[in-house]
C-alpha cells in the first residue's frame, strides 16, 4: 500500500478532488519540468537536433516498459482519437463486416469508426450495456466471423465496468477479428501487459492516469501492424530524419518500428518532458502498488453508498481505481453543482452514474468529506 502523495500535488486542504478519470493534477515536479521546457523555447539558439529525439525516446521507452512492449512498438500521438483513427485506416473493412463498440463508450473511439464503416460499406454495431453488468460475456457472445475489429475500452469510461480482455483477445484471435484498445481510463492504474491481451493497436492518453499533460499520448502498435499507413506524413516519420542536412534527400523509406505512425512535431520541448517526468513517478510507485491503494478507498466507498441504497458495480467487474454510484431513480439533479460548491469534485457520466475517481493524492479526511457532503445533498 502506497502512503498518500499528497504532498507531491498543489491541492489546498479544503479540496477533495476525486476526480482523475476527468483530469489529473500536474505534480510539483511535473509542473517544474514544464515550465523549464517552456523556457528553453525562450533561447532557440540552444536547442539542438538531438533535442527533436532525445525526449521522445525516453517517452516511448518508458510507455513500453509500462505494458510490457518493445520501445520500436509504440508512436507518439497527441490525443487518443488520433490514434484510433490511425488504427481504424489500418483495419481492413468492407460490407458484411462490423465494428463491436459498447453503449455509451467514449466518443474518441466511436465517431472514427462510424467514418470508416461509412467509407467501406461496413456496419457498426453497438452491444447494449448488460443487465447483470458482465460487458465480457456479451462481448464474448457478439463475437463471431462478422466482426472485423472489436474496438473496446479496458474500463468503461462512465462507471469503471471491467472488461477481460485477456479473454476477449483470445476470441478475437480465433474469428480473425482485430482488437483495438482505448486505455486511457486504465493504464497507469491498472496493470496492461500486451503479451498477454494482444491488442494490433492500444492507444493512451497522458492527463489522466499517466498524470501528464494534456495533447500528449502513446500509441502501442503490434508487430505485424508496423507496416501500415499514417493518417499524416511528416519530415520526422521518414527513415535517418536526424540528419537535418539530409532532409531534402526525399525518402520513401519510414522510420522504423512504429515511429511511422508518429504525430508531426512529436519533438514536443514542452509536453514530453513532463509526461516523462509524470511516467518515471508511475514506474516508482508501481502500478499493481497504484491499483490496490486506489482500490481499497474504493472498497470503504462503495460499502457506504451500497448501506444507503446507492448500487456499485459488484468488486470483480469493475475497475479498482474507479467508482460508478447509481442511485434508486437516476442521479439526483445538480448533484454534482452541489457537491462542487463545497469544494467536493466528482463527475456525472453517461445517463445514470457518478464516477468517483480518487488517486494516491486523496486522504481519509477527503473520503469522510465526500461521504458527508453527498449525504446532505440528497
Amino acid at each position: 500500500m502506497i502512503p498518500c502523495q499528497r504532498h507531491l500535488f498543489d491541492i489546498p486542504p479544503d479540496v477533495a478532488y476525486l476526480n482523475c478519470a476527468y483530469i489529473s493534477p500536474l505534480m510539483h515536479a511535473v509542473r517544474e519540468v514544464g515550465e523549464a521546457s517552456t523556457r528553453r523555447k525562450c533561447r532557440p539558439w540552444e536547442i539542438v537536433p538531438d533535442d527533436f529525439f532525445r525526449d521522445a525516446e525516453e517517452g516511448r521507452r518508458l510507455f513500453a516498459d509500462l505494458v510490457g512492449a518493445s520501445t520500436e512498438d509504440i508512436a507518439l500521438v497527441p490525443a487518443a482519437s488520433y490514434g484510433i483513427s490511425t488504427a481504424a485506416r489500418n483495419v481492413p473493412l468492407a460490407p458484411g463486416r462490423e465494428v463491436l463498440i459498447l453503449e455509451e463508450q467514449f466518443p474518441s473511439n466511436v465517431y472514427p469508426w462510424r467514418e470508416r464503416a461509412r467509407e467501406c460499406g461496413a456496419e457498426v454495431r453497438t452491444l447494449p450495456r448488460p443487465e447483470d453488468d458482465d460487458w465480457t460475456r456479451c462481448i464474448l457472445d457478439a463475437l463471431d466471423e462478422r466482426v472485423a475489429v472489436a474496438a473496446l475500452p479496458h474500463a468503461h469510461w462512465t462507471d469503471g465496468a471491467l472488461i477481460d480482455l485477456e479473454r476477449v483477445g483470445a476470441r478475437c484471435r480465433e474469428v480473425g477479428a482485430m482488437l483495438v484498445v482505448d486505455g486511457t481510463q486504465s493504464v497507469g492504474a491498472l496493470p496492461f501487459d500486451v503479451a498477454a491481451i494482444r491488442p494490433d493497436f492500444l492507444v493512451v492518453a497522458t492527463y489522466k492516469w499517466l498524470l501528464g499533460p494534456y495533447s500528449a499520448g502513446y500509441l502501442y502498435v503490434a508487430p505485424e501492424r508496423h507496416d501500415g499507413m499514417p493518417i499524416e506524413h511528416n519530415w520526422a516519420d521518414r527513415a535517418r530524419s536526424e540528419n537535418f542536412t539530409g532532409l531534402v534527400d526525399y525518402r520513401d523509406a519510414f522510420a522504423p518500428g512504429a515511429r511511422r505512425y508518429d504525430v508531426g512535431e512529436r519533438g514536443n520541448f514542452h509536453l514530453l518532458p513532463m509526461a516523462n517526468a509524470a511516467l518515471r513517478q508511475v514506474h516508482e510507485w508501481g502500478v499493481e502498488n497504484i491499483q490496490e491503494t486506489i482500490r481499497a478507498r474504493t472498497r470503504r466507498i462503495a460499502e457506504r453508498m451500497n448501506a444507503l441504497g446507492i448500487r456499485t458495480l459488484p468488486e470483480d467487474r469493475r475497475a479498482g481505481h474507479y467508482l460508478g454510484l447509481r442511485f434508486p431513480g437516476g442521479v439526483p439533479e445538480g448533484l454534482t453543482a452541489r457537491l462542487a460548491a463545497e469544494r467536493v469534485y466528482v463527475s456525472g457520466r453517461g445517463r445514470d452514474a457518478l464516477r468517483v475517481t480518487p488517486h494516491l493524492w486523496v486522504n481519509d479526511e477527503d473520503e469522510a468529506r465526500f461521504l458527508e457532503v453527498l449525504a446532505a445533498a440528497m
